[in-house]
């Protein structure tokens, strides 16, 4: 595939990388310095990784706990700065340690720059993880 040209291109091929379960691909989408946020995270939940190798330390486990299935409900809006887009998403699937089905709404701000990701601020969900069995980042709080 060639290289995505936009911010939006780069955004659907990540998430076609991580339905693929393609972690280490989707991790090399990043700048050496970017930086993940969750806003919302709940306590005991990381609220900022800082660079490609803690993004991937936190991504590496991410398909032993989810089995995504489709993201369906994708809209990506453009802002006034080319450079970085607004996505409201779902990520449908089920968890692999209890086989419940897993339904979580996003909202991301993302920010890329010489086609890599620089910035990605996700405001997932946090009710979605007060459920037994919700843990998807194997950090068993």
């Amino acid at each position: 595939m060639p290289a995505p040209t936009s911010p939006a291109e780069l955004y659907r091929h990540s998430l076609r990388l991580l339905l693929d379960k393609d972690i280490p691909a989707w991790v090399a989408l990043w700048a050496e310095d970017g930086l993940m946020e969750f806003p919302f995270a709940p306590d005991g939940w990381p609220r900022r990784l800082d660079g490609r190798e803690a993004i991937a330390a936190y991504m590496h486990p991410y398909p032993d706990h989810i089995d995504l299935h489709d993201f369906p409900d994708l809209r990506i809006h453009q802002t006034i700065e080319p450079e970085t887009i607004v996505v409201e998403m779902r990520g449908v699937g089920r968890m692999v340690e209890t086989d419940a089905p897993f339904d979580m709404t996003y909202i991301a701000v993302v920010t890329v720059r010489d086609g890599r990701f620089t910035s990605y601020r996700d405001y997932w969900n946090p009710l979605a993880v007060q459920q037994s069995g919700t843990d998807f980042t194997g950090s068993n709080r």
